[in-house]
């Protein structure tokens, strides 16, 4: 138990550390972060077995997904602060539409790109896997778009609009995906399922919608017994706590595969808590200070999970270097069209698409399923060598692309220790 508290502050503190060089070379302090877990995991730092001084394998690593999983679960309740009526109201509509049409435009691109692929080479990539990794090309990651918006406080039409296109994409990308992965294990057994295909992904995201609803609804109920500032933060972070670990409950009905789908769940909660309790802006500007610890674990973690061992593969970086230039085309003109059709402006349909570009930890988790199949190892390793590039340059280009569009703000050189400073004199 000590060794891993010594790491886990190891990794705060490397992480923090390293985010002071990445601030003087402009680059987001998400990607120093990664580059922090990269630099403790085991094939790094680690790979020396010194105790305490990063993480010494996978399995270590792994062994602290609660903490990533939890961390997830706080960003997604926080991106549903974002689902206003008021605002609604004015994106909503539009938002649906661009969330839909660039995940499922970046899917068909993939798809194409990597069929192709098989075309001239069917002992690179078989049908199953090329349609597979086209579903999961769908995905962004909501996490390090959202740190990047609040470590610059971006504001703006084109920042709202990206925080509602995100949280829509997830409710997409485990659509395509399960219909994907249905029709990719039909065609390596031969047999359809109905139910993996149609059933179970409707089923999924019914569950997760409900199950955030009530616990929303609950959350706000029993706040309402509390005064102090600390006490309603205090059960915020316990409801976000509780919601996290009902929706990782799985069971079956009537032979139905029954689970939830932690970010829709998380974010459905979100939603409800803030339209209805009137002080939830207070309530989740404190919660965010409470979790940013949480949130830096979360990257530096994510880090140390990329297996650079997928780089001594020549198969995976072609396939892999296929799968990022496509989907990166998907998501850019993908999105391009979308605002076009929905009547956004200029700055917005140019820019929107490389905010889309991160890919993390729902790719991951797809890519986990995705290795059942007769070449899931490929399919998981593609996954693994993208995550490794998306996450190391994604970030910076959200940072330029809202800076394009003029919504995030000139740095200044203040601190919160001269403003203290001042303060006192």
């Amino acid at each position: 138990m000590e060794i891993y508290l010594i790491c886990l502050a190891v990794a705060l503190v490397g992480g923090l550390m390293l985010s002071r060089l990445t601030k003087l070379v402009n680059l987001p302090a998400v990607t120093a972060y990664l580059v922090a877990g990269l630099l403790l995991g085991p094939f790094c730092l680690g790979a020396l077995k010194v105790p305490g001084l990063g993480f010494n394998s996978l399995e270590q690593v792994e062994s602290l997904s609660i903490i990533t999983q939890t961390a997830l679960g706080f960003i997604a309740f926080t991106i549903g602060n974002e689902f206003r009526l008021s605002q609604l109201k004015a994106t909503g509509a539009k938002a649906i539409t661009i969330g839909i049409l660039q995940a499922v435009i970046t899917t068909v691109v993939v798809d194409i790109a990597l069929l192709i692929l098989h075309l001239f080479a069917p002992s690179i990539i078989s049908v199953p896997c090329a349609i597979t990794l086209g579903a999961i090309a769908s995905a962004t990651a909501p996490a390090a778009t959202l740190m990047v918006v609040r470590q610059y406080k971006a504001d703006g039409p084109m920042t709202r609009l990206l925080l509602l296109v995100v949280a829509i994409d997830d409710a997409v990308g485990l659509v395509l995906f399960s219909a994907s992965f249905g029709i990719a294990t039909a065609l390596s057994s031969g047999q359809v399922s109905v139910l993996a295909v149609v059933v179970e992904p409707i089923v999924e995201i019914i569950l997760s919608l409900a199950l955030g609803s009530v616990m929303g609804w609950l959350l706000n109920w029993v706040e309402q017994f509390f005064h102090s500032r600390s006490k309603r933060m205090t059960i915020s972070v316990a409801f976000v706590l509780l919601t996290v670990g009902m929706s990782m409950l799985e069971f079956e009905v009537a032979g139905i595969h029954c689970g939830f789908s932690l970010l829709l769940v998380c974010m459905m909660t979100g939603t409800i808590f803030c339209n209805i309790c009137p002080t939830s802006e207070e309530l989740m500007s404190r919660v965010d200070g409470w979790v940013m610890p949480l949130n830096i674990l979360f990257f530096v973690i994510s880090g140390a999970e990329l297996n650079l061992e997928v780089l001594a593969h020549p198969v995976t970086i072609l396939v892999g270097i296929i799968y990022i230039l496509s989907r990166s085309a998907g998501k850019y003109f993908g999105a391009a069209a979308s605002c076009q059709m929905t009547r956004q402006p200029k700055p917005i349909t140019e820019h929107l698409g490389i905010t889309l570009l991160p890919q993390a930890g729902v790719a991951l988790g797809m890519a986990l399923t995705a290795a059942t199949l007769p070449d899931g190892v490929l399919a998981r390793n593609v996954v693994l060598f993208a995550v490794l590039v998306y996450e190391l340059v994604g970030p910076n280009l959200t940072k330029r692309a809202l800076l394009a569009v003029g919504e995030i703000r000139p740095e200044g050189r203040t601190s919160a220790r001269q403003h203290n400073e001042a303060k006192v004199k």
